[in-house]
């Protein structure tokens, strides 16, 4: 799709005091009862908790001393920490064994809305047509095709994701690529749930493997033109991305060739190829910085070529059209001299002069505007982009005019969106002459929805919506048939087809929550108009605010369930997340961070203050880095919350971030912090959810969930988390805080559509149980 690289993630001044020495002025301290007695009604194994050995362990850095007792749990060979994980897990299922009949409703409501078999419309790539497909009763899809000329023909099929889990009971595919001339399909799959991918090559012409080039340790793919020479990137030993390699899939082996080598360990390489598959670029991404190196890929044994050499803070992204680079950068430069934005601006070079000290700039955007990404074709190119904070898309004829003023002078046609707001995401888009590009839209009331824009004409159709049935799913004729038209002034929903949304059964409000230091955080709240009670209701607060990555909002069925129920769900947009514009990720990164955990409790506190729920039943969520913000908000206000789920949580952040050796530590010192530099040792010592538990106070039930294989949050960060709290906060109360590790999946679980019910329907249930809540259904 687009040139943004998005790097791995943890899905990771002045003395900053203890965050438990912090105040909120507005927070709720609702009692110093126990929350044990608050939910009396609520059932408990007749067996205690488990409790782990301790091993003394002491680490001063920069003075200040701190005990690890449960550091030996990161040693995950240990029989003991073995052993600890499966009496948590039974002492997890003893404390939910009174939910197994909600949880068996949960699930038969949930199986229900799933349809028996999804098939997405067929995508145009050359003279194949290509869709993904999951058959009835299945958990995982599969990609097939056929040829365009002969609709008689059955569907074949490429890569079936049932097969792999079937081959090594868990499936994950990392990335798929199809060789240009269609007869190779070349894609990584995760046999462990570790994310060490192992690279496979499918001759779609005869169905069979190539067996020598199962290599192991693959991050990404691009095929020169040949469609025989195949690019790709291997990790070290820390699983970092350094090295790319080119090898030829029909020689007999020993024709592997190194191309390229990253010695800066805080730095990543991922590879791509340019849309019209003239160019492979090999990017090299800090969080922060990015290089980007151009090999030909007519020729790719000729040696490669560097864009520009690497400034901190500088990233530039590349696209190739009739010898011209495109580029996507933040770079300040004397061409850009009035611009004075932190985003991307596009400018653009010769292919030969793509090594000079200046490239020409095509435009740079207004202020309110701050562009995203871009996808470029023979006729035209495709900018993502936020206006004033909300997602908007446009096209603009190919070629273009250099040094213009603003967008505008380029005539984009912007791509009509619904009013409400929805989160955009590209299709496939693979084949670089269509004049169709197609996106997915979705909101929490709008089922996923795919729409064709046909940029030559300037219309567009809707081809699918979930929980929608067309008829062989032909693009050519789409469910809603009729022609839209639009002016190039027409980028509302006005003249949008009406398709399904679910705004008559369920509000979905936007409000904006002024936070410690007046700041407006975006808050999106959705509940049900028949079951929710104003100032009665249960709700959940979810957030992420990590690595400028957008909270995921998009359509969820499994929510009804909840929201049928007459739970509230919100999320918090806080600040370290993807926003408006590039400061709202910085302005939750290192020594800011606290804004990110300040957000998510103001957040918090307007819930409850405007009456969308409950005083005593809110429930916190957070997944991975996301984590942080609950467990940084229960230290700093232990009544805040009723309850709170961590998947896979990253909340031992200090000790992570110390050691080296981790996969990600070194890239996560851009973004949260180097514990070796004093200053930023106290920011992150101040709110690291793991060293700041308070003793001796009632904490919120908890349902903490880990991966044994999990390689960006050690299995043991929930498991010291766990421990931790037990021994140290009121002994009733951490009765009611569970581990349940997945010891066979990595850090995105496993398991297809009717897996993921299961694991949704624990977590509610649990929800459901801790809250003490019911209603009549």
């Amino acid at each position: 799709m687009a040139v943004v690289s998005s790097l791995l993630r943890r899905f990771n001044s002045p003395t900053i005091p203890s965050l438990c020495s912090l105040t909120s002025s507005s927070y709720h301290s609702f009692s110093t009862q126990c929350f044990t007695q608050r939910t009396a009604s609520l059932s408990l194994p007749t067996e205690p908790p488990p409790v782990p050995k301790k091993i003394p362990f002491s680490v001063t850095t920069h003075g200040v001393t701190r005990q690890d007792p449960y550091r030996w749990m990161r040693n995950t060979n240990d029989a003991a920490f073995l052993d600890h994980l499966h009496r948590e897990n039974s002492y997890a299922q003893a404390f939910m064994s009174d939910t197994e009949t909600l949880r068996r409703n949960l699930i038969s409501e949930m199986k229900t809305r799933i349809p028996a078999e999804i098939v997405t419309p067929p995508e145009r790539w050359g003279q194949w047509l290509y869709r993904q497909y999951i058959p009835r009763g299945k958990e995982y899809p599969l990609l097939s095709r056929r040829l365009e000329e002969n609709a008689e023909t059955n569907w074949l099929s490429v890569l079936d994701w049932n097969q792999i889990a079937e081959q090594f009971g868990y499936v994950h595919v990392g990335v798929c690529r199809v060789s240009p001339d269609h007869n190779y399909l070349a894609y990584t799959v995760d046999p462990k749930g570790n994310e060490r991918f192992l690279l496979q090559i499918k001759d779609l012409r005869s169905g069979c493997l190539v067996p020598r080039l199962e290599v192991d340790g693959v991050v990404s793919l691009a095929w020169a033109l040949d469609g025989i020479n195949l690019f790709y990137t291997v990790v070290d030993e820390h699983q970092r991305p350094h090295r790319v390699v080119v090898t030829n899939v029909e020689s007999d082996g020993g024709g592997d060739t190194v191309v390229f080598s990253e010695s800066d360990s805080s730095f990543c390489v991922d590879i791509t190829s340019t849309k019209d598959g003239k160019f492979v670029t090999i990017n090299s991404n800090s969080r922060t910085s990015s290089e980007v190196y151009i090999v030909n890929a007519e020729k790719p044994l000729a040696g490669l070529r560097r864009a520009r050499e690497r400034v901190p803070g500088v990233q530039c992204f590349l696209e190739h059209h009739n010898g011209f680079f495109y580029i996507l950068t933040n770079a300040h430069t004397d061409a850009a001299s009035e611009w004075s934005g932190e985003g991307y601006y596009l400018s653009r070079c010769l292919v030969e002069e793509v090594e000079s000290s200046e490239w020409q700039v095509v435009f740079c955007p207004d202020d309110d505007v701050v562009i995203q990404d871009m996808d470029m074709f023979n006729d035209y190119l495709v900018l993502f982009f936020s206006k004033n904070g909300s997602p908007m898309l446009c096209s603009i004829d190919m070629p273009m005019k250099a040094n213009t003023k603003h967008m505008e002078d380029l005539n984009p046609w912007y791509f009509p969106l619904p009013a409400d707001s929805c989160s955009v995401a590209p299709g496939s888009n693979h084949d670089f002459q269509s004049s169709v590009y197609r996106v997915v839209l979705s909101s929490p009331v709008i089922p996923d929805t795919i729409i064709d824009y046909d940029v030559s004409r300037r219309s567009f159709s809707v081809v699918h919506q979930e929980g929608r049935v067309i008829d062989d799913l032909d693009t050519s004729t789409p469910w809603y048939s009729a022609d839209h038209s639009t002016d190039n002034n027409d980028r509302t929903s006005e003249g949008m087809p009406e398709w399904e949304e679910l705004s008559d059964a369920y509000v979905c409000e936007r409000q904006e929550v002024s936070s410690h230091d007046g700041v407006k955080v975006p808050l999106t709240i959705l509940y049900s108009r028949e079951a929710w009670k104003k100032s009665e209701s249960p709700g959940m607060l979810i957030g992420y605010g990590a690595y400028g990555e957008a909270l995921d909002k998009s359509w969820c069925t499994n929510r009804l369930s909840m929201l049928d129920r007459g739970w509230v769900i919100a999320f918090a947009d806080v600040r370290g997340g993807g926003g408006g514009d590039f400061s709202w990720h910085k302005s939750g990164t290192g020594s800011l961070k606290l804004n990110s955990i300040q957000d998510f409790i103001y957040c918090a506190n307007y819930l409850m203050d405007k009456g969308y729920v409950h005083r005593h039943h809110l429930a916190a969520i957070g997944y991975s880095a996301g984590a942080l913000l609950p467990a940084a908000a229960m230290n700093m206000h232990p009544s805040l919350f009723q309850a709170a789920i961590l998947k896979v949580p990253f909340v031992d952040v200090l000790n992570t971030l110390s050691d080296s050796n981790l996969p990600l530590t070194l890239l996560d010192h851009e973004e949260f912090g180097n514990p070796n530099i004093q200053t930023e040792f106290q920011s992150i010592l101040g709110y690291s959810p793991y060293d700041n538990i308070r003793r001796d106070v009632c904490f919120p039930s908890m349902l903490v969930t880990a991966s044994f294989h999990d390689s960006r949050v050690g299995v043991w960060e929930g498991a010291k988390w766990v421990a931790k709290i037990r021994e140290s906060t009121c002994h009733d109360c951490s009765r009611t805080v569970i581990l349940k590790t997945n010891m066979s999946g990595g850090h995105f679980g496993e398991g297809g559509r009717y897996a993921q019910c299961e694991e949704t329907a624990f977590d509610y249930a649990f929800l459901i149980k801790v809250m003490a809540y019911h209603n009549n259904r």
